[in-house]
């Protein structure tokens, strides 16, 4: 990993947090903690994520590897049209609502220092049907992947306090994987093998995508 002398600082703008709830879609129940509110005063985040926070489906939400969830807000004046609405910090379920820090701008493998915790990035976002639920827009999880616009999820490498501030670069991973990158070839050019390969190689990709990847491309070499 490349350190950066002076580090690069990103604005966190807001930390959210919610309780999972009881909802309904499409006319089942449906637990799910996807509704955030801003906190603005300083929070503990630990080995799974921020005090205050819950996941109600913890197979495919949470966890060591997507212990917290960062969207950019540069993307929400695209979404406020989409949905014919304004919106607030945590729209769209993050807990970390970040500027100036975009899928094609970070890697996975990157290490940043907030508050007195450190993360590191370990995979892109995966929409869900969760997201249609909040927004009652059934097709918003593929417009989400179709515009790359997904966020991304950080791994806790040092515990600490965080709470609104800088989001400050510490180590670049050299394997110079970025979100966007890792979401091309997991949603997109499914056949690239080369870059399947690719991405397996950053130690920092989470154990999920890992582990989907390598049957992927397994099947793909078996069909040869």
């Amino acid at each position: 990993m490349s350190a950066i002398q002076s580090p690069l600082s990103y604005p966190l703008l807001s930390v959210n947090v919610g309780r999972a709830v009881e909802r309904e879609y499409k006319g089942k129940p449906a637990r799910s903690g996807i509704g955030k509110r801003q906190v603005l005063q300083e929070i503990d985040l630990g080995w799974t994520g921020l005090s205050d926070d819950e996941q109600a489906d913890m197979v495919n939400h949470g966890g060591p590897d997507k212990a917290v969830c960062v969207y950019a807000y540069r993307h929400y004046a695209y979404w406020e049209d989409v949905l014919g609405q304004s919106l607030e910090f945590g729209a769209f379920g993050e807990n970390f609502t970040v500027d100036e820090l975009v899928e094609t701008d970070v890697r996975i493998g990157d290490v940043f220092a907030v508050g007195t915790a450190r993360v590191q990035v370990s995979q892109p976002r995966v929409p869900c049907w969760k997201l249609a639920m909040k927004w009652g827009v059934d097709e918003l999880p593929a417009l989400v992947i179709e515009t790359g616009a997904t966020g991304f999820y950080l791994r806790v490498l040092e515990p600490g306090r965080v709470r609104p501030g800088p989001l400050a670069l510490v180590s670049r991973d050299p394997a110079g994987m970025t979100v966007a990158e890792a979401n091309r070839i997991m949603h997109k050019d499914k056949q690239d093998t080369d870059g399947i390969r690719r991405l397996l190689d950053v130690e920092a990709l989470a154990d999920s995508w890992r582990d989907s990847l390598t049957r992927r491309l397994a099947k793909w070499e078996g069909g040869r």
